[in-house]
């Protein structure tokens, strides 16, 4: 596991150039989000979560488990579930290919390794996830429950009616984030649909709060492990993450143009020149 900051930026890049490749190699896929995200993905999985990654389970007992509810951005965990020895890294080529077990959204009728939910219709994570996290508590596992969410998703309704019953149930062993990146597939989310102040939303739901700047790598290490320190104390955490939109490639920042549109080669060769190779391409 990577414990300086420097090596975690590196990972970082290297984890960017595996999303512009996959989705590039089959033209179609979500970098959009991927990119946007991908400080928080290498923070938990080369530094924060608390996995057994030598004797995966679907179970996760008594291990950090992590839940992803807005599945279309699979690129970035796809990548960051490889080059964290889930599966081969080899495999990151087959992504979106017949009869490849990394589909465009995730499954897991294909056994994949670090899946333990079908996602991509949005909204549910968040209810399989403090189920999850009410089984631990059953078990006696002290371990917690993860989930990430997109800010549009937060226009479905069954998010505000699981946010509910966390709260009411006491749920403290769980840290959900919501990517905040102001985009959706059909625009930015103010001229969709408002989602008004966030900060006061959840913590009228009976949340405990925490913002921060999900590019950049230090505020990252820093909020997840102040999140664990606030576990237990009666209340769901929800974490609030300011990204930008396609991070790292310039042409696909802070728009929603590319949501879910590949580069083609030209462009592809412009991203790539923006990520310099750091530990190896698949």
């Amino acid at each position: 596991m990577a414990t300086s900051l420097e090596e975690l930026k590196k990972i970082a890049t290297q984890v960017r150039r595996d999303i512009v490749r996959m989705v590039h190699a089959v033209k179609s896929g979500h970098p959009g989000a991927s990119l946007g995200c991908t400080e928080y993905f290498v923070a938990q999985y080369f530094h924060h979560l608390r996995i057994n990654l030598s004797a995966w389970n679907m179970d996760g007992r008594d291990e950090d488990i992590f839940f992803l509810s807005n599945g279309h951005i699979s690129p970035v965990w796809y990548s960051v579930l490889a080059r964290t020895g889930h599966f081969p890294l080899k495999e990151l080529s087959t992504f979106r290919r017949i009869d490849s077990r990394l589909q465009g959204h995730p499954t897991t009728h294909d056994g994949l390794p670090g899946v333990r939910m079908s996602s991509g219709s949005l909204g549910q994570g968040l209810s399989v996830a403090l189920g999850a996290a009410q089984a631990k508590k059953l078990n006696g596992d002290k371990m917690l429950v993860y989930s990430l969410h997109g800010d549009g998703e937060l226009q479905e309704g069954q998010i505000w009616e699981a946010a509910m019953y966390a709260a009411h149930h006491k749920i403290d062993n769980i840290i959900s984030t919501v990517d905040v990146n102001g985009q959706q597939i059909d625009g930015p989310t103010e001229k969709v649909m408002s989602l008004g102040n966030l900060r006061a939303k959840w913590e009228a739901f009976g949340w405990t709060v925490m913002e921060m700047n999900g590019n950049a790598m230090e505020e990252v290490v820093l909020r997840l492990e102040t999140a664990r320190s606030i576990t237990g104390k009666g209340k769901p955490v929800m974490i609030l993450m300011t990204t930008s939109m396609g991070k790292g490639v310039d042409y696909m920042e802070g728009t929603h143009k590319w949501h879910g549109v590949a580069p083609n080669d030209e462009e592809l060769a412009k991203a790539l020149a923006q990520l310099p190779e750091t530990i190896g391409d698949y």
